[in-house]
């Protein structure tokens, strides 16, 4: 079998930032699928299960939300390594497109206090494993160390 593109990418050399993984044509469209890379792989721990659920949850939320990108939102998920994060949107775009919206959404996420957006049995199926204030921490930390000061070396996959 072909190696999948996600794993051909240098986990060695990858450092947190905001990647365009791949992109898909369906029909007519493109689907850009993003890599929001929140922790440097097999050097920092990796995110618990209960702070990224919580992510997933006022992500997915505010993606949907957002007047201008809500009608391009396919998907907001977390990667089954727990480094991060991946969106796809509907259209052709770019890392440095994103880096406003991104920017937004995890400033919305670090501010955030009140209840969970769908953390009840009847919305989720998992809804006690969630972690506000280490989502809100992450969110802060992802802010400062990466969206604040991105450059081309985190918005380009190493080579």
């Amino acid at each position: 079998m072909e190696k999948i593109t996600s794993f051909t990418i240098d986990h060695i050399k990858l450092q947190p930032g905001i990647y365009v993984s791949r992109k898909d044509t369906v029909g007519d469209s493109i689907i850009t699928t993003f890599d929001l890379r929140m922790t440097s792989p097999n050097e920092e721990p990796v995110m618990n299960t209960a702070e990224m659920h919580t992510i997933e949850h006022l992500a997915a939320t505010y993606l949907r939300n957002d007047p201008e990108y809500k009608d391009r939102i396919i998907y907001f998920g977390p990667m089954g390594c727990r480094t991060g994060f991946y969106l796809l949107l509907a259209g052709d775009y770019e890392s440095k497109d994103i880096v406003g919206l991104m920017k937004a959404m995890y400033e919305f996420i670090r501010d955030y206090k009140d209840e969970v957006p769908g953390a009840s049995p009847k919305d989720c199926g998992n809804y006690l494993d969630m972690n506000l204030g280490m989502a809100n921490y992450l969110a802060k930390k992802y802010l400062d160390e990466v969206i604040y000061q991105i450059d081309e070396s985190r918005l380009v996959y190493p080579k």
